[in-house]
C-alpha cells in the first residue's frame, strides 16, 4: 500500500528536513510539496493525496483554513507540524492523525505512520465492502433483498476496531467493548478482561459505532447497552448501570433517557 503523501510548510528547510526524515518508509511517496495555504488547497483537490503533512503558522491561510478548504471533497488523513504545543488541542478538534512538534522526532514520525498506516486500511476495507455491495446489487440483486434498512445502517458501522497501544496493534471485536472513557485527547476502551488506549476525539469514535448499542451515559462515557445487566438507583435523579464484567458506570441526569429503556 503506498502513501500519496503531500508536504506543506512555508519554510525550504523544514519541507527538506521532514523529505529527509520520511525517505526510509518505503510505502510513503512524496507527490508534492506546497510552500503556502492557497497552494495546498489547489495541490490537495487536483492530486487527490492520502496523506498531508501540514504546517499550522503560515501567512494568509493557515493549517486549518487549509484543512476547511478542502471540506467540501473526501479530504485526506492529516498531520499538523507545528513548533507550538498550543496549537496541539485545536489539531485534535480538526481530526488530525496526530500532530508533530518540530523539528520531528524520527521515533514519534515512524509511530505517526503507523497510526496512518491503520486508518488507511480501515477506510479502504469500508469502500471495498461498498464496492462488493454495488457489485451484488449489478449481477446478483436478490442477494440484497434481504437487507432491510435497519441492517443497511449497522453496515456502515465499525466491527473490528484497530487499536495500537503501548507499541502493539489489537483488534478489538467491538461488541467485546463494555465502555468507552474519554481522557483528555485520548479514548479508555473497556473490554471484560483489557484496557486500550485510543488516539481519538469522543465524537468521531461515536460516528463509528452503531447508536443502537453504543450510547453516551455520562459527557465523557460511552456504554455498550448489550453488555449492561443491571440498573441501581443513585441520588438526584442520577443512577448506575453495572456491566457484565461487574464494572459500574454512573449515568448522569441529563442521560436518563438512555436508562428509560431498561425500565418496562
Amino acid at each position: 500500500m503506498t502513501i500519496r503523501t503531500i508536504v506543506v510548510d512555508d519554510e525550504k528547510l523544514a519541507i527538506q528536513g521532514l523529505l529527509l526524515r520520511l525517505e526510509p518508509f518505503a510505502d510513503v511517496e512524496v507527490i508534492e510539496t506546497c510552500a503556502n495555504g492557497r497552494e495546498a488547497i489547489r495541490a490537495i483537490k487536483t492530486l487527490k493525496p492520502d496523506l498531508v503533512f501540514l504546517d499550522i503558522q503560515m501567512p494568509g491561510f493557515d493549517g486549518f483554513s487549509v484543512v476547511k478548504g478542502v471540506m467540501e471533497i473526501e479530504p485526506p488523513l492529516f498531520v499538523f507540524v507545528t513548533a507550538y504545543q498550543e496549537h496541539a488541542i485545536r489539531a485534535f478538534e480538526a481530526n488530525a492523525v496526530n500532530y508533530l512538534m518540530k523539528p520531528v522526532d524520527e521515533a514519534k514520525l515512524a509511530d505517526t505512520l503507523e497510526r496512518v498506516r491503520v486508518r488507511l486500511a480501515e477506510k479502504r476495507s469500508a469502500e471495498e465492502a461498498l464496492k462488493l455491495k454495488d457489485v451484488l446489487a449489478e449481477v446478483s440483486p436478490e442477494s440484497l433483498e434481504g437487507m432491510d434498512g435497519d441492517e443497511e445502517a449497522a453496515a456502515r458501522y465499525e466491527k473490528i476496531i484497530n487499536i495500537k497501544d503501548q507499541g502493539k496493534i489489537f483488534r478489538v471485536d467491538v461488541d467485546s467493548i463494555e465502555h468507552i472513557d474519554a481522557a483528555g485527547d485520548y479514548m479508555c476502551i473497556f473490554t471484560g478482561e483489557n484496557s486500550l488506549i485510543l488516539r481519538e476525539t469522543m465524537k468521531d469514535l461515536e460516528r463509528r459505532l452503531d447508536p443502537k448499542n453504543f450510547q453516551r451515559v455520562h459527557r465523557s462515557t460511552i456504554v455498550n447497552l448489550d453488555l449492561v445487566r443491571q440498573v441501581r438507583p443513585h441520588t438526584n435523579g442520577e443512577c448506575f448501570l453495572v456491566l457484565e464484567s461487574g464494572a459500574e458506570v454512573k449515568v448522569s441526569r441529563s442521560y436518563r433517557d438512555v436508562v428509560a429503556r431498561f425500565v418496562h
